[in-house]
């Protein structure tokens, strides 16, 4: 464990508490019912400007008793503290483990003041520790909640996407500072049939009280066990209301209170930011959400959205990695569609989120816009969990590192034994190139494309559908079948055949997408575009290449450079060309 946290060092968020700067991950939940297939679906994208894309894997192992767990800070490796280890643990493939059990997260900061600095267990070891120890989301609570209570939460505010098989949870959650161990927090299961998501808001308002209600548990360390009842649909501190009101955070009735409010209020930056991702899948799946535009443009903040909703058709996996790469086309917030964008309709932005074009502290600010595929992303996924085959084969892992928009979600089984070398920890860092890295290979593609978005971008889009597309029709088609008919006689041949295909099926990524990097290379070279001929580039008779195409740009830059330059470019009439 140790060695596995000390290379993952990099810093994931390196922001304060609010600052436009935090608005980094995103995390979509489809629960059965919503979903195509039947399988329960959550993503997630690992935002950070130093964040390394690479495939974690902690194998099962047998430990011997008195044996401890040193936990070392997700974000930046810093030493926390000792903590008993279990006699068994679970093998974690990335953020899912051998029982189908996914978590992912996105931090809201909060309240300031709230971060507990003798906590032992910040939020990424509170994630890979209970896949390592919980076979489904109900225990997940359960192993969550017992270790913030013994050990402090080290964190600040973070809501978590907590699913399995068969149901999909969100969980937010708070400490309580320096000197008051432990956490407050509400979990909620998303209903059946339903959709949800956040993006580095809290977004639980009000919730069921416990006062007598069946399926509501206020949770004490004698009521862990209830977690397990199937009427329970919502799990909170005990002393989340007592807490607020000791910190002067809240003084109203105990059915007012809200979760988000309190711990995490919005602001425009919350809204702009951070909820409009929301905002976007939302409407992409579902009715009547034009009435909160306004709100996600941070503005009438008091009309807030509702935490679920029901989508007006169902939702595939293929769907989830599209509405990763969400630039928020469609809307008039649309990234390709201003002066920003440059001429080739980059959607993209450059940091900071917010700038002024004076050094006068009393000049407006104004904003980029923060959409769900983001540059700086380290790593993103979908995590497939089908309740209808065998454990191992059940759980998919959609795995891609770099950019959403310009990555390939590749089929990670969850049962997999060995991690493929293109994703493997240790080859290369954020300051180590290596040849043989996924994460350097797709940024080189990503990178290229931003220079010539418009036209490059198309180019890449071609070979992730293709490669997508198979590997999905594959799963469903082959692979499956033939796992499940090797797991009736022999579980670990049927790892061992998953192992082969998800480490054959990633190479098989990297060598297409090396070639890609060679053909964008070569036809758009300087600003030229090659002409291609039944898929090979155009020749002279002469061997040399045929003339490349020239472009140049549209119109409205072209407009918008004389609005800027005036006269000074002005060709003297009859001299032009």
């Amino acid at each position: 464990m140790k060695k596995l946290f000390a290379a993952i060092t990099a810093i994931i968020f390196s922001w304060m508490i609010q600052a436009p700067e935090s608005s980094a991950c995103t995390n979509l939940i489809v629960t059965r019912g919503a979903s195509a297939n039947g399988s329960v679906m959550i993503t997630y994208s690992a935002d950070s400007h130093v964040l390394y894309g690479e495939l974690y894997h902690w194998p099962s192992r047998d430990y011997p008793e008195g044996a401890m767990l040193e936990v070392w800070e997700w974000d930046s490796g810093r030493y926390l503290g000792k903590i008993p280890q279990v006699r068994h643990t679970y093998s974690v493939v990335g953020n899912m483990n051998e029982y189908q059990l996914s978590i992912a997260e996105t931090t809201y900061g909060g309240i300031d003041g709230l971060m507990d600095p003798e906590g032992i267990m910040d939020y990424g070891s509170l994630i890979y520790i209970a896949l390592q120890r919980a076979k489904n989301a109900r225990e997940a609570i359960k192993v969550i909640s017992e270790l913030v209570s013994e050990y402090g939460y080290a964190s600040s505010g973070e809501s978590l996407s907590i699913a399995d098989p068969n149901e999909a949870w969100i969980l937010e959650m708070t400490g309580k500072g320096k000197g008051n161990k432990g956490a407050v927090w509400v979990a909620r299961l998303i209903p059946d049939g339903y959709v949800c998501a956040h993006a580095n808001q809290a977004r639980i308002q009000t919730f069921p009280l416990a006062s007598g209600k069946k399926n509501s548990i206020a949770i004490t360390s004698k009521d862990l066990r209830r977690i397990s009842d199937p009427l329970v649909e919502c799990v909170y501190a005990h002393d989340v209301i007592e807490f607020a009101r000791s910190k002067g955070l809240y003084n109203g009735p105990d059915q007012d209170f809200s979760f988000s409010d309190t711990f995490n209020p919005v602001t425009f930056d919350g809204a702009r930011f951070c909820e409009i991702r929301v905002w976007s899948f939302f409407r992409a799946v579902g009715d009547d959400m034009e009435q909160y535009k306004a709100y996600a443009s941070g503005h009438e903040l008091s009309n807030r959205m509702p935490l679920w909703i029901k989508p007006n058709r169902k939702i595939s996996n293929y769907d989830l990695m599209n509405f990763m790469r969400d630039h928020l086309e469609g809307t008039e917030f649309d990234m390709r569609r201003d002066i920003g964008a440059g001429p080739f309709g980059l959607p993209y932005r450059w940091r900071p989120l917010t700038w002024k074009v004076s050094d006068d502290p009393n000049a407006p600010s104004y904003c980029n816009e923060r959409a769900t595929a983001t540059q700086q992303t380290g790593f993103v996924f979908v995590a497939e969990s089908r309740n209808w085959l065998p454990d191992p084969i059940g759980g998919i892992f959609w795995f891609g590192v770099d950019d959403a928009s310009t990555t390939v979600f590749n089929p990670i089984y969850c049962g997999i034994t060995e991690i493929p070398e293109c994703f493997r920890v240790g080859n290369g860092d954020m300051v180590t190139y290596s040849p043989t890295s996924a994460f350097w290979l797709f940024n080189l593609v990503a990178n290229m494309c931003y220079q010539r978005y418009d036209l490059m971008s198309e180019d890449a889009l071609k070979v992730q559908r293709e490669l997508e597309k198979k590997y999905i029709s594959q799963t469903v088609s082959e692979i499956d079948a033939e796992a499940k008919k090797l797991y009736e006689t022999d579980v670990w041949k049927a790892r061992d055949y998953l192992t082969r295909y998800s480490v054959e099926t990633a190479q098989n990524t990297f060598r297409e997408w090396k070639k890609l990097s060679e053909y964008l290379l070569v036809k758009y070279i300087d600003g030229n575009i090659k002409k291609e001929v039944n898929g090979r580039f155009s020749t002279s008779g002469d061997g040399y290449p045929s003339s490349p195409m020239q472009p140049g740009y549209d119109d409205n830059w072209k407009k918008s450079v004389i609005r800027d330059t005036g006269t000074k470019l002005l060709v003297p009439a009859g001299d032009s060309h």
